[in-house]
């Protein structure tokens, strides 16, 4: 094999310096300031050349027969491995035997190409030849690249992290509610899946085979089939891909699936899908990525076109569930999970942006911008459309117990746990115009004129404040307008005082005080005491002017008769207010507590001055219940289960 190689190399130097030689004859002899003398010598060694020629076209047909005789014995050696079914690369010395003969089958078209073979029929019968037996060669090593690719592929088993979060953090949360009617529940909770700290790499394929497929790879793009090998790369990483995804739960679901899905479901597919997202992105493209440098690397952007081909549709097929929830309905509840999802994008962003560089991932980065643009005017449109949604919520009945409306509890926890998106929110929001009130539906604009009336105007403030703000003002209008459903005026004010308290301790006790301002908190602070002084006022007033002395209280008879018959109206309205207001509730204990004191101060202290100053002009038959026996019912006021009184044991 040595001495053919020989052969060759020296019958192509020949040929080369022969027509060099004959080039530079030609070039001299065109000058026409040649003397006679060096046109003859020119002459004569044109004649040589000629004669050396016509000899290596002699040594040329040796050289033929040579390769011929290679050309057989390497399609021999092919033939052989064709007959065995078994996988080369199983054994590690046929492997590098089959490696050298295709890569003699190679070297012998080039020297058949160099040879300037064409010239008759048995000449390009010789060359076609060579090329199907390299080309049988390569269909081989594609075969056998396929197979160690999907033979050695490392299972892909991501630790499954619970994407929910502990009940344990739920506190008075809220997440969905139906505005049409009464229903409500205290379920909304952000996700938290920690973010990976850096990258992980893993091995997509076993190790021990990277040497051998990138040998495949060298030859074959040697041998010109380049496209071929990438294709068969790009097949089998598309699989191992749709595995990768299978493993994580993510289904194929086409728009109209992610459109015709109850929320329910929704909700938990979008909580897959950012746990789902993170690990593909960061963990399994990430390595991906490598796996196709670590094989394709020596080949410049091959590595990456073939990373971005094997991965596009995965990526795609993620992407494409985004896309389906940013053009759905922009339901309330939905913005949570559209704001995780918001988020996880751009946390990723560089990520992505890294992984489909250059003009070969321009289509995926593309795609992957376009569907955080989509995600983020979902993510305000929602939260700019919670104004009239809360605006339009409707109910015919009034509140039982005058408590805190649901209406109240989800609009409160509603933008209370927005603020663990405040950042976001607030960017989103930035570049969009401060509403117009002129623009706003005829439900807005009352409650953004009462708000700028209240003191600082809002729309001074950043868009998130103003429509913070906005929102709570839209809310106190929807609750002067529920409490006018109560036909007890003493009712209206409790349930006002009970609402508006609970947005201020809302507000107070969480990260909306710095979002609302002190200024606000105290505004409110002020309405729902003065909302507690209307409502003893409107319970009590009445039936405390009965104690009250008209200046006959001394004389006899009459006066006696008009006084049993004060005590008898008043125990008659105490016993009333008592069997309705103990169904009447206030959940805060300070609130309650406070508002008991108030009122037992008030109706104990009067109680006992008309009872002390006129003991002596009356029975104590006509005495149904002592201070004490009162200041004890009062106790039971705003529990909001419903008592009876029981007797004292007087007669």
């Amino acid at each position: 094999m040595g001495d053919s190689h020989r052969i060759v190399s020296e019958i192509e130097e020949d040929e080369n310096l022969i027509a060099a030689a004959k080039h530079l004859v030609r070039a001299l002899g065109s000058n026409k300031n040649l003397s006679i003398n060096m046109k003859k010598i020119l002459a004569d060694l044109g004649s040589q050349l000629s004669t050396m020629a016509s000899i290596t076209d002699d040594d040329e047909g040796e050289g033929i027969s040579e390769i011929e005789e290679q050309l057989n014995v390497v399609q021999d050696k092919i033939m052989s491995w064709e007959a065995d079914q078994s996988m080369i690369w199983d054994s590690p010395n046929k492997a590098c035997e089959y490696l050298n003969a295709a890569d003699e089958a190679r070297k012998l078209i080039e020297r058949l190409d160099s040879l300037c073979f064409g010239k008759d029929k048995e000449e390009n019968e010789l060359l076609r030849r060579a090329h199907d037996i390299l080309q049988m060669a390569m269909a081989r090593l594609e075969e056998e690249f396929r197979h160690m690719l999907v033979q050695h592929m490392q299972p892909f088993e991501p630790e499954h992290k619970s994407f929910r979060s502990s009940e344990e953090d739920l506190v008075d949360e809220v997440s969905i509610i139906s505005f049409g009617d009464d229903s409500f529940e205290d379920s909304v909770q952000r996700d938290s899946v920690s973010k990976t700290s850096e990258d992980v790499i893993i091995d997509l394929v076993h190790p021990d085979v990277i040497p051998d497929l990138r040998c495949i790879v060298n030859m074959m793009f040697m041998s010109s089939y380049d496209h071929e090998c990438s294709q068969a790369y790009v097949v089998a990483r598309k699989d191992a891909l749709d595995e990768c995804l299978s493993v994580l739960e993510m289904d194929k679901l086409s728009i109209k699936d992610v459109l015709r899905m109850e929320w329910g479901s929704l909700n938990s597919k979008i909580k897959r899908w950012v746990w789902a997202m993170k690990i593909f992105v960061r963990i399994y493209l990430a390595s991906e990525k490598w796996l196709s440098e670590q094989i394709f690397g020596e080949f410049g952007p091959v590595d990456l076109s073939c990373f971005v081909e094997a991965s596009k549709a995965s990526m795609l097929q993620l992407l494409n569930f985004g896309e389906a929830v940013s053009i759905g309905p922009h339901r309330p509840e939905k913005l949570f999970g559209i704001l995780e999802m918001y988020e996880m994008l751009v946390d990723l962003l560089p990520d992505v942006d890294a992984l489909y560089e250059n003009e070969v991932g321009s289509s995926v980065r593309i795609e992957y911008h376009d569907v955080l643009r989509r995600l983020g005017d979902s993510v305000r449109a929602t939260f700019l459309d919670l104004e009239n949604v809360i605006a339009s919520y409707a109910s015919t009945s009034a509140f039982a117990g005058g408590g805190i409306h649901h209406l109240t509890r989800y609009v409160m926890n509603y933008i209370r746990n927005l603020t663990d998106y405040s950042e976001t929110v607030a960017l989103l929001l930035k570049d969009h115009d401060k509403e117009d009130p002129s623009s706003l539906s005829p439900h807005l604009n009352s409650a953004v004129e009462k708000q700028n009336t209240g003191g600082s105007s809002s729309c001074d403030s950043s868009p998130m404040v103003f429509h913070f703000q906005t929102i709570a003002s839209v809310l106190e209008t929807k609750l002067d307008e529920k409490s006018k459903l109560y036909k007890d005026v003493s009712l209206q004010h409790f349930f006002l005082m009970n609402n508006v308290h609970y947005m201020a301790q809302k507000v107070m006790n969480s990260e909306l005080r710095i979002i609302f301002g002190d200024k606000w908190i105290r505004k409110r602070n002020w309405k729902f005491q003065q909302h507690a002084m209307d409502y003893e006022r409107a319970t009590w007033s009445s039936i405390l002017a009965l104690l009250k002395d008209e200046g006959n209280a001394n004389s006899n008879g009459v006066s006696k008769t008009q006084l049993k018959e004060r005590f008898r109206n008043f125990y008659l309205a105490f016993e009333e207010v008592y069997k309705t207001q103990t169904t009447w509730l206030i959940p805060n204990v300070q609130l309650r507590e406070d508002l008991r004191i108030s009122t037992s101060l008030m109706v104990i202290q009067a109680y006992r001055t008309f009872e002390s100053r006129h003991m002596n002009h009356i029975s104590d038959k006509h005495i149904k219940y002592s201070a004490d026996d009162l200041q004890d019912y009062l106790l039971d006021l705003f529990e909001g289960s419903p008592k009876s009184l029981h007797c004292p044991n007087r007669r």
